[in-house]
């Protein structure tokens, strides 16, 4: 085997997980799930049907991804944040929302905050800044940090994690952004 998983933890069949990966106590990955290499699943995390989570994807404990989300690489969920899968779920008419999953993906190297909730339709964009608490309800452009219920944006985020100064420029690795029409890039690309 070239990952860990804790002997509490239940990997059903069909599922691939990459190498250098860690599945620790009381996970459960359900059948068709896609796990990329050095991921880091911690405690309590249940990876829903069909799921795809890219390579270097840190999950903290306690948080249950569902059917119809995808993770990119380099993905941070911090502890207790909660995706959704469906718009209007009903328990007196499960059957009425039976394949009818929405999709929500979450891009490169965007970090997901403490209990924040992630409304399932939207994407987040790359390198996005989603603050602890915050209720994403639309789409989040690149680098974008949000907060709040529901979430708004005050600002941006490098693509090492630093809120970026008024010129877009990084204090921390001296990356220099420029704006454009919706989001930022990055000088030079």
């Amino acid at each position: 085997m070239h990952y860990f998983a804790h002997e509490s933890s239940y990997i059903d069949d069909d599922v691939q997980i990459g190498k250098g990966t860690k599945v620790w106590h009381f996970c459960h990955i359900q059948s068709g799930a896609r796990i990329g290499d050095y991921c880091s699943l911690g405690q309590n995390v249940n990876v829903g049907r069909n799921v795809k989570i890219g390579s270097y994807v840190k999950v903290q404990n306690n948080v249950s991804i569902y059917e119809g989300v995808e993770l990119e690489d380099y993905v941070f969920c911090g502890p207790s944040m909660v995706f959704t899968n469906v718009l209007r779920p009903r328990a007196k008419y499960p059957l009425a929302n039976r394949g009818l999953y929405v999709k929500t993906l979450v891009r490169e190297g965007a970090s997901i905050g403490a209990n924040a909730t992630i409304v399932c339709g939207n994407i987040i964009g790359r390198h996005a800044l989603i603050g602890s608490g915050a209720v994403v309800t639309k789409d989040v452009p690149d680098h974008a940090v949000m907060v709040g219920v529901p979430a708004r944006q005050i600002g941006w985020a490098c693509e090492c994690g630093t809120i970026l100064n008024e010129q877009l420029k990084c204090t921390n690795c001296g990356r220099q952004y420029i704006a454009t029409n919706e989001s930022i890039v990055l000088e030079g690309e």
